[in-house]
């Protein structure tokens, strides 16, 4: 279409459904940001081929969507089906997810010459040699492993997970709980009868140091960590 309309699409068997939305609302609302649909929704019409302008008969859209109220089929083709985005939206999904994959591989992994994690702009440099195109609509971690295979060759690197023991005393505890929580899985914890609170907890080798740096800040560097494998 243009950068005033684009389509939400839904297929069902072998019948195309589409709307046309407003970009950057029809964008928040996949993304969980709006709420309304009819802010959405440049006109409550829904058509075979909204490029042609031909419109679904209310038989089949009773047939399909059970209902022809256009709000709420256009609820279940914003929620199932596939949104057209435009070239500036796309650019910047992109670029979002890019960051988020950089984050993901430099928390997960290590250089397992040093033990330490790649600094991010090590792995943003890496990762414009090997030409991945990043696809904003699939997950993080999913391209992330794929991202990774690719890196060996450039940058050593090496995904290992570790236990690690923490106590905080007791007039630092309750803060740092959620944050200790927030690094990785919980294995076990224990309230001590002097208020401290203890915990075992599995992370990414490469969240230790800011995992360390995190809870230094919460506890003013009183605290006690040792990694236990």
């Amino acid at each position: 279409m243009s950068d005033r309309y684009t389509i939400a699409r839904i297929t069902h068997d072998g019948d195309h459904f589409e709307i046309l939305t407003k970009p950057e609302p029809a964008l928040a609302y996949r993304l969980g940001k709006t709420t309304t649909v009819s802010q959405v929704l440049a006109t409550e019409t829904i058509f075979t081929d909204a490029g042609k302008g031909t419109k679904a008969s209310e038989e089949r859209l009773q047939a399909v969507f059970g209902t022809i109220d256009p709000i709420k089929i256009a609820e279940v083709i914003l929620k199932k089906g596939t949104l057209q985005l435009t070239t500036e939206q796309r650019k910047q999904l992109v670029e979002d997810k890019r960051k988020q994959i950089v984050s993901f591989i430099s928390r997960e992994c290590i250089d397992p010459k040093t033990n330490l994690p790649h600094p991010p702009l090590r792995i943003e440099q890496a990762m414009k040699q090997i030409h991945f195109s990043i696809d904003p609509s699939k997950g993080v971690e999913e391209q992330s492993k794929e991202i990774i295979k690719l890196l060996r060759p450039i940058i050593p690197l090496k995904m290992e997970k570790i236990t690690v023991a923490v106590r905080i005393p007791a007039e630092h505890a309750s803060k740092a709980y959620g944050s200790v929580k927030g690094y990785g899985t919980l294995k076990k914890d224990q309230w001590q009868a002097d208020g401290s609170w203890i915990a075992v907890v599995e992370m990414s080798a490469g969240s230790y140091g800011p995992f360390l740096d995190t809870l230094g800040k919460i506890t003013k560097g009183n605290l006690e960590a040792k990694m236990i494998k």
